[in-house]
């Protein structure tokens, strides 16, 4: 019977937070737990060391130990992941802004439960002023909410308008958390309908989209909003603009998003995930308005600035800086249309993929695989293109945005013909064709293409270059389509066609056509 254990080691959270952990992070957990009276023997450090010795979990293992019994397994997970935590709070690698503030109102908080308003108080205004210098608006209305409980049981008479003071900042901060919430509830509900549905396919759902944008994008004056509010706003401008396909906005929105962490280069350190979406969604907007000089130039001052360690490094931002330069360097590739040259990234690509496995999300993962597989298009090597593409089209497991699905599957349909797999396209054609039809995704770059491709088994082979010739001519007409045109962001078709009508390698068309703006 298979067992159930192995086919968790994905998902068990205890399991994924130990295989996390670096060195120096096991090492103080054992010096933490040493330092418990009794602990050194703890059932918890037991289950502790199995963990970090396995490599795949597996229930079996733990109860073989004799260390726990089943039925108390459960609490025991719970119990380890606990003081996990807790010693990963003491580390001073996670000693960030936030925590330090959130310490501050904890120790504030003892203090006032044991009477000592004074000093509470006093640890109180020393956190909010950190809270306000860092943007941490939320921590700072929690701080004066506990302001206003404790100057109602301790009078401050040495300041008169204490009350009005605190009132007047409640009220501020509370306005300005309201919407920061409001405009960040607007960008993950515009990214969330990127994610899944892609860009937008025709008028009414462009009309959706932007009456969805101005219904619910709140009032602001812009010169009282500060760098959290701006942060959001622009997140939702770039959704936006990425979801209508109108990629000059994403770029002006993506550089305005980048620009408020360089305006203000301590914030970096604070919110370093931020800063690198930022960077990323700056690099794929030059992408897609293909403005190769600026894009070159963005990814080496990014890749500098890794290198400087100007970001700060721990687990999360390691995995983010391990997905973007590499994407972007795919890109790079691909706008210059040196496939060959990029074949490199591939072996760094897997490995890290093996390394984050327990971390890193199918989305991201199968973007990476249609890059790969985009990569060997470009170079020839269809065969090693459909066995990326088999990664996102075969597991059920893997979910991905419709659009990645469809033009996985558009693309897997040119590679099969071009390797002569005869045999496999009429089942290739049914299977895209259901699949299409199933999404209510069949766009008209798609519809023609699929049928056009279908009709080449007909026709004789001193006819296929006019058939080719007739194939993009009519794909050529929704190059620049406001809705079509997404087609081509996914999968260079026409150069594809031109390759077949000139005899020449797909590679060296896009080469070719990149001298126009690379020079």
């Amino acid at each position: 019977m298979k067992s159930t254990t192995s086919s968790n080691n994905q998902n068990d959270s205890l399991f994924v937070l130990v295989k996390s952990l670096t060195k120096s992070e096991k090492r103080q957990f054992n010096l933490y737990v040493g330092r418990l009276d009794g602990n050194t023997e703890a059932k918890f450090l037991s289950l502790f060391k199995i963990l970090d010795k396995m490599k795949v979990y597996d229930e079996r293992v733990i109860l073989k130990s004799g260390i726990v019994a089943k039925q108390q397994l459960s609490n025991l997970k719970a119990h380890l992941y606990k003081q996990l935590l807790i010693s990963l709070r003491l580390n001073p690698a996670h000693q960030n802004i936030r925590v330090q503030i959130r310490e501050q109102l904890d120790f504030a908080t003892v203090l006032y439960q044991k009477g000592l308003y004074k000093q509470s108080l006093k640890l109180l205004d020393k956190a909010k002023a950190m809270a306000l210098d860092n943007d941490e608006k939320n921590i700072a209305y929690e701080i004066v909410e506990l302001e206003k409980v404790i100057e109602t049981q301790y009078i401050t008479r040495s300041i008169s308008t204490r009350a009005d003071e605190l009132f007047e900042q409640s009220k501020r901060l509370s306005l300005q958390n309201v919407i920061t919430s409001k405009l960040s509830n607007l960008s993950l509900q515009l990214y969330s309908v990127l994610l899944k549905i892609g860009y937008v396919r025709n008028d009414n759902e462009l009309k959706q989209i932007n009456e969805y944008f101005v219904k619910r994008l709140p009032e602001y004056e812009y010169d009282s909003l500060g760098l959290r509010e701006k942060l959001w706003l622009y997140k939702a401008h770039l959704w936006r603009s990425f979801l209508t396909q109108d990629f000059l906005q994403s770029y002006k929105y993506a550089n305005k998003w980048v620009n408020l962490f360089k305006e203000n280069p301590r914030i970096i350190s604070l919110h370093p995930v931020f800063y690198l979406k930022g960077k990323n969604y700056l690099l794929e907007s030059l992408f897609f308005i293909k403005h190769y000089h600026k894009f070159k130039e963005e990814l080496l001052n990014f890749e500098e600035e890794i290198q400087r360690k100007n970001i700060p490094l721990n687990s999360n931002t390691e995995m983010l800086i391990f997905q973007y330069v590499n994407a972007n360097k795919l890109h790079l590739h691909f706008l210059e249309g040196t496939f060959k040259e990029g074949e490199y990234l591939v072996d760094e690509i897997e490995q890290k993929i093996t390394l984050y496995k327990n971390r890193l999300d199918n989305h991201h993962i199968v973007v990476l695989y249609y890059k790969i597989a985009c990569l060997y298009f470009g170079m020839g090597e269809y065969k090693k293109c459909i066995v990326y593409l088999a990664k996102i089209i075969n597991p059920k497991t893997v979910k991905s945005g419709e659009d990645l699905q469809c033009f996985a599957r558009v693309l897997n349909l040119i590679a099969h013909y071009e390797c002569g797999l005869d045999y496999h396209l009429e089942h290739q054609f049914k299977d895209t064709y259901k699949f299409l039809l199933k999404m209510e995704n069949l766009q008209a770059v798609q519809k023609e293409f699929i049928v056009s491709i279908r009709a080449l088994s007909d026709v004789y082979p001193h006819q296929i270059k006019k058939e080719f010739k007739k194939i993009h001519a009519r794909l050529q007409k929704f190059e620049n389509h406001p809705y079509e045109k997404r087609a081509f962001l996914y999968l260079d078709i026409l150069s594809w066609l031109e390759s077949k009508i000139e005899n020449k390698p797909v590679g060296e068309i896009i080469r070719k056509k990149a001298e126009k703006f690379i020079s």
